[in-house]
This record gives C-alpha cells, structure tokens and sequence, in this order.
C-alpha cells in the first residue's frame, strides 16, 4: 500500500524556512517521495489549528517508506530548522488496497 505525508504549515519566519527548504526535498528523495500538490492555493473549510499558509501532499511507495523517512536523521536535521521558523501538522496516511 502507498504512503502519503500530507502537512499544513504555518510559516512564521520566510527567510528562515529557507534553511528547510534547502535540507528537505533531499531527504524527501532519499525516500522515494514524490510531491503531488504544494502550495498557497488552497480553502481551508474546517479546523481550529492556526491557518496554514501552505499545504503539501507527497506520495510514498509505501506506508513504511513514508515513517521511515520521516524518521531518518536527513528529515529530522530539517525539521530542527523549521521548528524555529514554522508551526506544521504532519499527518502519515495509509493509501488504499490496490486492485
């Protein structure tokens, strides 16, 4: 089954999140990811997290791949940068059953 990441981030600092930027897609790619939808065009319906100002959805060949990349010690350097720039929600979704 695939994998998929799909975040909303909150970007404080612009300037700073360019130190993520430069870090994450590597780390993305290590895994296999591939983006399927990024951006700052989106409607946010529902929710009571502060409003993201972009959205982001990546494909993994697997559920598996997807945790591990998050995990790994590449996508983790990352995050410690965005942390300091960026409120994000990270949500690691199964996909379906293929037939």
């Amino acid at each position: 089954m695939k994998g998929y990441w799909i975040a909303h981030v909150k970007v404080d600092d612009a300037e700073a999140y360019q130190a993520y930027l430069a870090l994450a897609p590597g780390a993305l790619a290590q895994h296999g990811a591939r983006m399927l939808s990024r951006g700052e065009d989106f409607t946010m319906l529902e929710g009571n997290q502060p409003s993201p100002t972009r959205a982001v959805v990546f494909e993994f060949d697997s559920y598996e791949a997807a945790l591990d990349c998050y995990h790994s010690e590449a996508y983790q350097s990352a995050r410690e940068h965005r942390l300091a720039c960026a409120d994000a929600t990270v949500l690691i979704l199964k996909g379906l059953p293929q037939n």
